[in-house]
């Protein structure tokens, strides 16, 4: 049996109390419930893409990589190096969130990283069109890196928020309903014992005054 509230008082007044907290745990407890399964169904809807997003920007930087390291071969560390700190790029990225069961989730978004050859700032003459190669990959690994960025987050959000409610439902289910449920019962069991004791007190006290009745006709 679960352990009952202390110092809870037998009385009437106390048991509708618990009776009303017990409606509203029990309510409490189906709603958090139903968003628990709603926030895994969601959590196993985006979670199902990370690994595809994960392997196709991996993929993409690898790429990218090799054609770096062809270009390098090609043209000489040094002058990709210096063609690099002339092809530099500035990038604007936007943070904004969307609500998932009340989960806030990032949304980001961020211009465009793919340009055309012209746009990265370099000359045709001394570079290799595995630089090209090279530095459109990389655009285009970046964002992937951005998308990747967006659903772990929300993964990961998500996740932290299916485990609390978790919690929730189970100290619902596992303490307080049976804690609230053992009180309730502890109190009508009381109010019995008490409702019996005061009987059994009203018959003898009944008894008492018939025999003093008989006595006071009989004399």
């Amino acid at each position: 049996m679960a352990d009952i509230i202390e110092g809870v008082k037998p009385t009437r007044m106390e048991l509708l109390q618990l009776r009303k907290r017990v409606v509203l745990a029990e309510s409490g407890h189906r709603l958090l419930k139903e968003k628990r399964d709603a926030l895994i169904s969601e959590f196993l809807s985006i979670a199902g893409n990370v690994r595809k997003i994960r392997q196709e920007a991996q993929q993409e930087l690898s790429d990218a990589y090799q054609a770096l390291l062809a270009s390098q071969a090609i043209m000489g560390v040094g002058a990709v190096k210096d063609v690099s700190l002339n092809a530099d790029q500035d990038l604007n990225v936007d943070m904004s969130s969307r609500n998932i069961m009340g989960v806030r989730v990032p949304i980001i978004e961020a211009d465009k990283a793919e340009r055309t050859v012209v746009r990265r700032g370099y000359g045709f003459v001394d570079t290799s069109s595995r630089l090209d190669e090279a530095a459109l990959k990389m655009e285009r690994a970046l964002a992937k890196i951005i998308n990747l960025a967006e659903v772990e987050e929300t993964v990961r959000r998500l996740a932290l928020e299916v485990e609390k409610t978790k919690r929730r439902v189970n100290a619902l289910e596992y303490i307080v309903l049976p804690r609230l449920t053992a009180t309730v019962k502890y109190i009508r069991m009381r109010l019995d014992e008490i409702e019996r004791e005061s009987f059994t007190r009203l018959k003898k006290i009944k008894a008492v005054l018939d025999e003093q009745a008989k006595q006071e006709s009989a004399a």
